[in-house]
């Protein structure tokens, strides 16, 4: 198996990227969110697959596309890319997917979190006082625990499977 060249890697992340986006059409509202945990799903496969810098770019294409198509919100900006960033970091320099998926879970759900405060104050014009900080990082836990129990499902297909040892190898 010879390993991707960019070519392969751009349609992947674009199959991905479309994955995300058809798959925000899957939530669960809690408290008044959409909880969409294939974002989540998407970012560690893309960590995994392709590294940090496609899913990051595959996170942010995913944000712009679920708004541009009102599947979204500004949230989906912080809740995936430090997410994406981080578990990209993570698997790039220790190929350990359980620290993966906590990573996932460190980014979206504390640094995506903390962020997407200021961003619906000043975007999206919520009251200051309507809603405490640590309100997204309760709700983007619920969403980024789910991908990454489903990422962690299909990872561990694909490790049974031999695939993921074989990309090791070639990448």
């Amino acid at each position: 198996m010879k390993p991707m060249n960019r070519t392969q890697k751009l349609c992947l992340a674009a199959v991905l990227c479309a994955v995300a986006v058809v798959g925000s059409l899957f939530y669960f509202p809690v408290a008044g969110s959409k909880c969409a945990p294939v974002q989540h799903m998407v970012n560690i496969l893309c960590a995994v697959l392709l590294g940090p810098g496609y899913g990051v770019g595959t996170a942010f294409a995913a944000s712009l596309l679920r708004n541009l198509l009102s599947l979204g919100s500004p949230m989906a900006f912080p809740g995936s890319m430090f997410g994406a960033l981080l578990c990209g970091l993570a698997y790039w320099k220790t190929k350990n997917v359980p620290l993966t998926l906590l990573a996932e879970v460190f980014g979206t759900a504390v640094l995506g979190g903390l962020c997407a405060y200021p961003v619906a104050i000043l975007i999206m014009g919520e009251d200051a006082g309507a809603i405490a900080f640590y309100t997204y990082i309760l709700l983007f836990f619920v969403s980024t625990a789910g991908g990454a129990v489903l990422s962690g499902i299909i990872l561990g297909a694909l490790g049974k499977s031999g695939v993921l040892q074989k990309l090791a190898k070639e990448g």
